[in-house]
């Protein structure tokens, strides 16, 4: 398996799960999670499906059999029902259209696949394991549990000083304090808290 890593603007992303199942909310609340608008189509929904379709302005449901015009604008194309024609269906629609697609009974039909995610604050890892998810997801917790929310705080408070600092024509102190605040030592630095301490005189 070849995989060519890239990470999406949710905010900007518009995706079609095709699905109404467990699988397809488990889609759909990963979209949303990284801010994408999310249309479902399915004959029918899983309960809490429909009450999040109910509950947010991001979600749309349409309670019918999926057609070819439903892939319209979006970017991101999910087959998540139980049916392997409908999937098989979607996948060779959404291809045709030129879009990312993601088949969930049979990754080879699709041209991306979903992984593992942590996320905590602005950090997110993502990993994928030649297709075998039992594994991602070990991998996954692994290091969730290592790279928590101290590394969040750290990495969105770096963000915030970067665009500060870049917009302000200061990028020669940017490239100063990244040199020293995220240095060998920048893990270390996190977990001990003294990364708070270097960073600070930049505020």
């Amino acid at each position: 398996m070849s995989a060519y890593p890239l990470m999406l603007d949710g905010a900007q992303l518009r995706a079609l799960v095709v699905g109404g199942g467990a699988v397809a909310l488990r889609k759909t609340r990963g979209l949303r999670a990284a801010g994408a608008s999310v249309r479902v189509v399915a004959p029918a929904l899983d309960d809490a499906l429909a009450a999040l379709a109910a509950g947010d302005a991001m979600v749309s449901a349409a309670r019918r059999p999926y057609a070819p015009g439903d892939i319209a604008d979006a970017a991101l194309v999910v087959a998540a029902t139980g049916d392997r024609a409908v999937n098989a269906r979607v996948a060779a629609d959404a291809r045709a259209a030129g879009r990312l697609v993601n088949v969930v009974d049979a990754p080879a039909e699709g041209n991306c696949w979903t992984a593992a995610v942590h996320r905590a604050g602005d950090l997110v890892v993502a990993v994928t394991a030649g297709g075998v998810p039992a594994v991602a997801a070990r991998v996954r917790d692994a290091i969730a549990a290592r790279f928590d929310a101290r590394y969040g705080r750290a990495a969105s408070r770096l963000a915030a000083l970067r665009t500060r600092l870049l917009a302000d024509g200061r990028d020669a102190e940017w490239r100063t304090a990244s040199s020293v605040v995220v240095g060998d030592d920048f893990c270390a630095a996190v977990e001990s808290g003294a990364f708070d301490e270097r960073v600070a005189r930049w505020d």
